[in-house]
């Protein structure tokens, strides 16, 4: 029965994959980080491949480069986390590669689905290709100091809504991890250092995709 739930699991979350516009092959994400841990985002855990579209970059004051799903988790790691970030880079869509951030054009508000915000935002390094992304999916021009503002004067009421969401994801994981997985006591400062924990150790056999982000959400959340 467990062979049967998880190989129905892969199926959903490949079609998740497939449909999912932000998400590139792993062959084709840049991962600045290092680490174990280095495929997901330090601050909410997502798999950074599959939101690799709406990446963002950052070195902290070690000199580390830190990656993001998303510009919200940014924002979040330094006003929240209080982490003294430089260096801002993000991905450009049309290449998929990481360009400066302050020369890069943001369309904010597409029709194209956002990344820890119902308010999408996608990078381009060419003011030509921005134009003709808005004029395809709708969405307004930015730059990367006017994109910071907006979010942080969003951040408080987009922050109550992923935790709350993030609250519910826990309590199935809670629900998954009980029904399928070997038990650990660790404890975990992140949901991404709970997500390379799982994998590396087979926890949860070849879990991956939603699956692996609820229980990490668990993990991490059980003892708070």
């Amino acid at each position: 029965m467990k062979k049967i739930i998880l190989a129905l699991m892969f199926l959903v979350v490949g079609a998740y994959s497939m449909q999912n516009y932000r998400a590139v092959p792993m062959d084709k994400a840049i991962l600045l980080q290092k680490g174990k841990d280095k495929k997901y985002c330090h601050v909410c855990g997502m798999t950074l491949p599959m939101f690799y579209r709406t990446n963002h970059a950052a070195t902290n004051s070690k000199g580390e480069a830190i990656q993001y799903c998303s510009i919200t988790c940014l924002v979040k790691d330094m006003t929240v986390n209080h982490k003294h970030l430089k260096n801002f880079k993000v991905v450009d869509n049309d290449t998929l590669k990481f360009i400066d951030s302050n020369k890069a054009y943001f369309v904010v508000g597409s029709k194209k689905p956002g990344t820890m915000s119902m308010v999408s935002k996608y990078a381009f390094a060419s003011k030509k290709s921005a134009e003709k992304f808005a004029k395809e999916n709708g969405g307004k021009i930015m730059t990367f100091g006017e994109l910071l503002e907006m979010v942080k004067q969003r951040q408080k009421k987009e922050l109550a809504m992923i935790a709350k969401k993030q609250k519910m994801m826990a309590q199935k994981g809670a629900v998954f991890y009980r029904k399928m997985c070997q038990k650990t006591d660790k404890k975990f400062n992140t949901v991404a250092e709970a997500k390379a924990f799982v994998v590396e150790n087979n926890l949860c056999g070849n879990i991956r995709g939603k699956k692996l982000q609820i229980v990490g959400l668990y993990l991490v959340n059980r003892n708070k």
